[in-house]
């Protein structure tokens, strides 16, 4: 008897009464086939770096944008969640950073054809798989727009057989994933610790205790003289809140009232993430193939809800795809998708220091300071216009005056203002494939991503933004239209039996055009209506308007051999042409070479019965970088014009004339930023496929760095910078990727996943004028043989055991250790670079008599990142600070008793304590566990009364939690250097998701 099954090695036994058959994996014949660059390619034959993810990959995350879905995933991958707004995608960087002013940011494809829209548009339900190219031979035929790498998005297709319609619903809750730093959340320490702040600055500066008491008695609430400004304890007449032990007066209470208002403090961190907010999503599909029609289509509803009230993303979506043999020789088909979203996101939830950023303030507000305005007796007051309550502000609301953030209300302005982002969008692609012979194959596709948005801001006259303006509105619409045509001509024949070909040529063009319209204006008439005839319009009323263009075009080509299924080669040729650039410099050209040698075929492996599968593979390549970025008002934009001068124009009412300010010098001479990548690596199975993975070495040269050259102001030049060619920077690291079996028999399987990155990241040149010097900034540097992320600070010394002064070295890069007490003396100095030496991810899933478990994790090690937050909550109680919460880490303060520690005394009248140093540089080690899920399928015979074909439950945690070198630290938000402005958890934190649902198949 011959018992054989697809994948698997058949096997011929002798026919006995009992039999037990255990078939074995066949990796000769099934081999897997892998998404690349225009087309599919068997794994065994593929001489370049990809990694894919598959759908239940993906649909264990419970994520609103698929980019948060690829943390720990894919080796050579890192994944940074800068904001965790929902629907906001995540910062994707492969194999290292390779531009120091031009975009980092991967190319997406989907479904072949490269998509310029909102990655937050595309359902994750609806994806098959997700692909990453990560070296020259994966992506170089994509030429200028795949230098920083490729990901691959393959949306799903109706598969052979009947209609199959599925349905998938979760519910679950969002909060807050990453806590708050280890702050004092005891009023009567606070007011303790600041006492002694204002003691010490007199004690240590020539006054008796008496008088340093009397000091601190006297100016502990006067915010003119460094205070806090509120009191919120009741003392006894002719007593002082804190006495001469440094301690509260034990005959103090909570509570205060002056007659007119009642303070006490509220607890901003549980006001505001106390709650669990809801998220729910439904998804549904019908799907099937014939031998002449495939159809797939879905319709998805999300809305996740944030963590911050008035923060949430909502979105609707609608995908079509069909693909139909119309005749023999010709194939056609589209897929359409449609999202209609609507983000609400609060400003400032990313800007340091913003009185509207609430996680900045909940952060970092002191536990003395209340949220809400409270009558007399306590009670919370009510707004009579709108009936809500009445946020504090810490001046105009009540009589006191609050030393941090005084003015800022951030939790009115998450009540009472209102930021809505409106998206229609529409992604297609249709695409016809004529066969005029066999083995050739005409293709053309032409793909459409069209996306209007309309921003629609409302700063209430109750809420914390407007309150002396009666209100006012942004309005903003702006549409993104973006076109690709591609014209391929494929042959594929094989020679003699034994040698293989495959070619492929193309031409493709790609368009865009951006445009904005926008629009302010203030004194509303009615207060809950946000548009721009609903105003006044004082001085502050503008509108604006632009639109931008952007094109590439592009000839490609590539050659694939292969010889008996045992070597293999490939060559790929591109010649780009960019808007960006003047026409004398617009063209590039690309391409690489690869090759690979499947080692198993070889008659000397065959006796190895362990080896299933070895391939050695190896390639080079070239690719360019246009997108050139340039920074206004701190914030990145495409710079689309960077050959040409530009200026913003003005006109004189008096003089009647028009007046031109140069706002950005182009540079004519400006060309392509140029990579050169090479690979190497080994590609196994092992142990009867138990055990697979790959081994890889790789490195990334980039030259003719696209730079904004600084210039000096006399240049006149507003934007105070050049765009150049300069430099070059080189990558270079390994990767490892396994995944094995560990147990596998006819009711239990047990699979375990790792993968490791380790890469360096240096300069190898600079522009002439700086490169002795270098490019210094206020944290960072930039030199040769030095890091993109080389962290440039003072170096803290530690304390003065005797006077408990912080202490900085003068000059460590010059050899000067000597140490100082004042911080304007110490010199900036090389701190390292903050990359992290490896990251990566692993996992771990089950699957036993229906159940099935995963676990999925990512880690980083041997980094730093500065913590500016923690800074921020080191402070020493200077005027500037009042009012800011302490880490508890600050009652380890030098004090005469305790003279043997890192941290500097307390002293109001000195803030260089506090100031920018290695002393914040952090480890950026974490662990996070990213996903656990447990799902349960019923029997098959228990669904078919109810012409069930399949149903499972199952409940995940998503983002659970993170280990990280402090609490309240979060390094996956961002890569290393920094300052206190730049770095610390202040922006919308990640959320932890906890959700249960059920898939049903029909």
């Amino acid at each position: 008897m011959v018992v054989s099954f697809i994948g698997m090695k058949s096997q011929e036994l002798a026919i006995k009464p009992n039999l037990n058959i255990s078939l074995k994996p066949d990796t000769e014949t099934l081999d897997e086939v892998i998404v690349v660059a225009y087309g599919t390619a068997k794994k065994s034959s593929f001489t370049g770096s990809a990694s894919s993810i598959k759908a239940d990959k993906l649909e264990a995350r419970v994520v609103s944008n698929v980019t948060n879905a690829l943390s720990g995933q894919v080796a050579g991958v890192q994944s940074m969640s800068t904001n965790g707004q929902p629907g906001k995608s995540a910062k994707i960087r492969i194999r290292g950073i390779g531009s120091m002013s031009s975009s980092n940011d991967p190319l997406y494809v989907v479904d072949g054809v490269p998509y310029d829209g909102d990655i937050a548009s595309i359902n994750p339900a609806d994806i098959e798989n997700m692909t990453v190219l990560k070296d020259a031979a994966a992506n170089a035929i994509y030429g200028a727009r795949g230098a920083n790498g490729v990901i691959l998005i393959t949306t799903k297709s109706g598969q052979q057989g009947e209609a199959k319609i599925t349905v998938d619903a979760k519910w679950g809750s969002n909060k807050r994933a990453v806590p708050n730093y280890d702050v004092m959340t005891s009023p009567a320490q606070y007011y303790e610790t600041m006492y002694r702040a204002l003691y010490n600055a007199k004690a240590y500066n020539g006054s008796t205790a008496e008088e340093a008491h009397a000091y601190a008695n006297k100016n502990l609430l006067d915010t003119n003289n460094g205070g806090l400004g509120y009191q919120v304890y009741t003392v006894p007449n002719g007593q002082n809140l804190i006495g001469t032990d440094f301690k509260l007066n034990p005959n103090a209470t909570l509570g205060y009232s002056d007659g007119e208002y009642y303070y006490t403090p509220d607890n901003w961190y549980d006001e505001i993430f106390g709650k669990g907010n809801l998220r729910q999503e439904y998804n549904i599909t019908v799907s099937g193939k014939t031998d002449k029609l495939s159809y797939f289509a879905s319709a998805g509803y999300l809305d996740d809800s944030g963590i911050i009230d008035n923060s949430s993303f909502t979105r609707y979506t609608g995908r079509g795809k069909v693909d139909y043999q119309a005749k023999s020789w010709l194939k056609v088909g589209t897929n359409i998708a449609y999202t209609y979203q609507n983000m609400h996101s609060p400003e400032s939830q990313d800007n340091w220091g913003s009185s509207g950023n609430l996680f900045y303030v909940t952060n970092l507000i002191a536990p003395i300071y209340p949220m809400y305005v409270r009558n007399p007796d306590g009670t919370l007051a009510v707004n009579s216009s709108t009936g809500n309550l009445v946020y504090d502000n810490g001046s105009t609301s009540t009589n006191s005056k609050r030393a941090f953030m005084n003015m800022a209300r951030p939790a009115g302005n998450i009540a009472m203002d209102r930021y809505n982002t409106y998206t229609d969008a529409i992604s297609g692609k249709w695409y016809a494939i004529i066969t005029p012979l066999e083995g050739l194959s005409l293709t053309a596709n032409i793909a459409a991503n069209v996306s209007n948005d309309r921003t629609n801001n409302l700063y209430s006259r109750w809420g914390g933004s407007n309150t002396t303006s009666d209100g006012s509105t942004y309005v903003k619409h702006e549409r993104d239209y973006g076109i690709n045509t591609q014209y391929l001509a494929s042959y594929i024949h094989t020679f003699a039996e034994k040698h293989n070909i495959d070619l492929l040529v193309g031409y493709e063009l790609y368009k865009y055009k951006n445009q904005l319209l926008s629009g302010t204006n203030d004194h509303l008439y009615d207060p809950f209506i946000g548009e721009l005839n609903n105003a006044g319009g004082t001085s502050n009323k503008k509108a604006e308007s632009y639109t931008d263009n952007y094109m590439t075009e592009g000839i490609l080509s590539r050659v694939q051999y292969n010889y008996d299924g045992k070597y293999f080669l490939s060559a790929s040729y591109r010649r780009d042409a960019s808007s960006r650039f003047s026409k004398d410099n617009r063209w590039g050209n690309f391409g690489s070479i690869g090759g690979a040698w499947l080692m198993t075929q070889e008659n000397f492996m065959k006796g190895l019965k362990w080896i299933d599968m070895l391939k050695a593979k190896v390639s080079w390549g070239v690719q360019g970088n246009d997108h050139l970025l340039m920074t206004l008002g701190g914030v990145s934009y495409n710079n689309w014009y960077a050959y040409q001068d530009q200026f913003k124009v003005t006109y004189s009412e008096d003089t009647k004339q028009y007046s031109l300010v140069n706002l950005y010098k182009g540079n004519k001479d400006l060309t392509w930023e140029t990579s050169y990548a090479f690979n190497a690596g080994i590609d196994f199975e092992l142990f009867g496929s138990r055990l697979n993975g790959t081994i890889e070495y790789f490195s990334r040269k980039t030259v003719d760095l696209l730079y904004n050259q600084p210039v000096p102001l006399s240049s006149g030049i507003s934007i105070g910078s050049i765009p150049q060619n300069v430099g070059s920077i080189m990558n270079k690291g390994i990767e490892i990727d396994l995944n094995g079996v560990i147990i596998r028999n006819k009711n239990f399987e047990w699979d375990m996943n790792f993968n490791l990155t380790h890469y360096s990241n240096k300069i190898t040149d600079l522009a002439d004028n700086v490169k002795e010097t270098g490019i210094k900034g206020s944290s960072y540097i930039y030199e040769i043989g030095g890091s993109l992320y080389e962290s440039y600070l003072k170096s803290y010394a530690g304390v003065d055991k005797t006077t408990g002064s912080a202490l900085y070295y003068i000059d460590p890069d010059n050899g000067d250790y000597e140490t100082t007490d004042d911080w304007s003396k110490a010199q900036l100095a090389h701190q390292g670079n903050t990359l992290p030496k490896v990251y990566g991810g692993l996992g771990t899933s089950l699957s036993a008599y229906g159940f099935d478990f995963s676990i999925q994790m990512a880690y980083q090690l041997g980094g730093r990142i500065y913590d500016g937050t923690y800074q921020a909550i080191m402070h020493t109680g200077f005027s500037s600070m009042a009012g800011t919460n302490w880490s508890k880490d600050i009652l380890k303060a030098w004090t005469p008793e305790n003279p043997n520690t890192d941290v500097p005394r307390l002293c109001a009248s000195d803030n260089s304590y506090q100031l920018d140093s290695n002393r914040f540089l952090t480890s950026s080690d974490y662990l996070s566990l990213n996903n656990i899920t447990l799902g349960y399928t019923l029997p098959k015979k228990w669904m078919r009364a109810m012409q069930i074909s399949n149903l499972r439950l199952y409940v995940t945690a998503d983002n659970l939690a993170v280990l990280s070198a402090r609490k309240g630290l979060d390094p996956r938000m961002s890569l290393g250097t920094g300052s206190s402005t730049t770095s610390g958890n202040y922006t919308y934190s990640p959320m932890r998701t906890i959700a249960g649902g059920l898939t049903v198949t029909f």
